[in-house]
């Protein structure tokens, strides 16, 4: 969750518990990008389709910032989910090293409108990627003051 008025954390709290099936207590931290809003980051695991589910339980709030993802399985490629107020949902399929996977017939879709002079080839692959989303959310992805922040590394 990258943003919530307080007013709404509770609320978030009891939508993703009904998606779980089991009580959720969030970590809220202040939301420096948004002053007056709240963050918190949960890790979960579920079947496959959980991250749909999560993000249509989210959704109808129109005041939040949130991101959804579902690692790759045997069974399904993963998923990600990105929502904001002013642009609504994004969703992407994504491979085992998180790349966008783009189906062909949105490709060929695409491609089709900017042909016919409807937009522009180049805005409509950023809007495929998800790139007006991932504009509008950097900022909100940096942890705050006091939030929990895992560091990555190599070993070589």
């Amino acid at each position: 969750m990258h943003s919530a008025p307080r007013a709404l954390c509770p609320h978030v709290e009891w939508a993703v518990a009904g998606v779980l099936g089991t009580r959720v207590n969030l970590d809220w931290i202040r939301q420096p990008a948004a002053p007056g809003t709240w963050r918190s980051e949960f890790s979960w695991q579920g079947q496959v389709g959980t991250a749909s589910k999560l993000a249509s339980a989210l959704r109808g709030w129109h005041l939040l910032r949130f991101e959804v993802t579902a690692e790759p399985c045997a069974t399904a490629e993963g998923e990600r989910y990105s929502c904001t107020p002013e642009l609504g949902i994004f969703h992407a399929v994504t491979g085992i090293h998180g790349d966008i996977l783009i189906p062909e017939d949105r490709l060929r879709a695409a491609l089709l409108r900017s042909q016919r002079g409807e937009t522009d080839l180049e805005a409509e692959l950023s809007k495929l990627l998800g790139k007006p989303w991932d504009d509008e959310l950097e900022p909100f992805r940096y942890a705050g003051e006091g939030a929990p922040v895992r560091w990555l590394h190599q070993v070589v």
